[in-house]
């Protein structure tokens, strides 16, 4: 592993006890709720933050004993950290000069790394005269220029507007495949960590609760904050076959055969609502109240309490033409077919 990392920082309200390793050319994006230790963390491994215990090993040399300025880390902050009287160039260039470089050498190469991020032509700008785009790339050119063995990312692409963040992150996708070393993300955005990340270690309370490749933990969410990040209903029960039994009292059928403690999970688009017991026999059918009415999107969002907390996904014509308000009682189905069940 070219990353291998103990990160345990105590402090008097919080504690983050953690360990990652990670390949090299290897993306690692971390997620979890406000609080949950991503930047402590992302900061710990930079040596902005001192451990309380444990090491960071880069090729297997721990570098806590090296100056914060010297270690193979390269750093993107959120707001970038541009110097504001320095030019592009110059800031490019700066981390060039701390570790030894002539001035016209730096430059050199600093102008190089603008054009691989597509900002030939900018070099004498400063900060304020940039896009937000623009600036994130000088902050990345930056970064990348002194040749990191790690890259650390905290929510690079935070600070942009929604078309430019679209464009960045494509752009960054592209440097991120490029880079031999290990990167390491922290965003709140499911969609940058998806596109971006080639593994997602979700954090809460300052531990780790579920890691893996993003399309492994969009499927099999752990916890009730992986389930609302990817849009899932999430459940624990037990299960006895392809039925489910859940804490409230009622079971639930599964597409997937199993036996004991599972999670269940299933989309906000697969409930379907009704105001009077539908036709047929759905197996997975109850009676519930309807606690709130939100837009979500171009869909409204029906949440569902009694005996179970569920968020519905219906059009504004289904809310119209059932007449569903606040409070009001209805019956909820889900199909089997999109019922899924996996060990927990």
């Amino acid at each position: 592993m070219s990353l291998d990392a103990h990160l345990v920082v105590r402090r008097p309200a919080f504690d983050l006890d953690l360990a990652l390793t990670a390949a090299p050319g290897e993306v690692v994006a971390l997620l979890g709720p406000n609080g949950a230790g991503k930047t402590t963390a992302l900061r710990a491994l930079a040596g902005l933050a001192p451990l309380s215990a444990g090491f960071v090993r880069l090729d297997g040399t721990d570098v806590r004993a090296l100056p914060t300025e010297l270690r193979p880390i390269g750093m993107v902050f959120q707001d970038y950290l541009l110097f504001p009287h320095l030019s592009a160039v110059d800031n490019v260039a700066f981390g060039l000069r701390c570790h030894g470089a002539r001035k016209g050498a730096a430059r050199d190469q600093a102008r190089d790394w603008l054009s691989r991020v597509g900002l030939s032509g900018c070099e004498a700008k400063r900060p304020g005269e940039l896009s937000g785009g623009q600036a994130q790339r000088v902050a990345l050119a930056r970064a990348l220029a002194v040749r990191p063995r790690l890259l650390l990312l905290d929510e690079p692409l935070a600070a942009l507007d929604a078309h430019t963040r679209l464009e960045v992150r494509s752009q960054l996708r592209g440097h991120l495949a490029d880079f031999g070393g290990v990167a390491v993300l922290v965003t709140h955005d499911p969609l940058d960590a998806m596109v971006l990340a080639d593994r997602l270690v979700v954090i809460e309370s300052g531990r780790s609760v579920q890691e893996g490749p993003p399309a492994q933990v969009a499927r099999h969410p752990r916890t009730d904050f992986v389930a609302r990040l990817v849009g899932l209903n999430l459940y624990r029960g037990f299960a006895s076959g392809h039925t489910v039994a859940l804490d409230p009292g009622i079971t639930l059928d599964a597409a997937e055969s199993l036996d004991g403690p599972v999670f269940l999970t299933f989309p906000p688009a697969a409930v379907a609502l009704f105001r009077s017991r539908p036709d047929g026999t759905p197996r997975n059918l109850w009676r519930t109240r309807i606690s709130m009415i939100e837009r979500h999107g171009d869909r409204i969002r029906v949440h569902l309490d009694d005996p179970l907390a569920v968020a519905a996904d219906v059009t504004a014509a289904a809310v119209a033409e059932l007449g569903l308000i606040e409070d009001s009682q209805v019956w909820a189905a889900v199909k089997a077919t999109e019922t899924h069940a996996y060990p927990a």
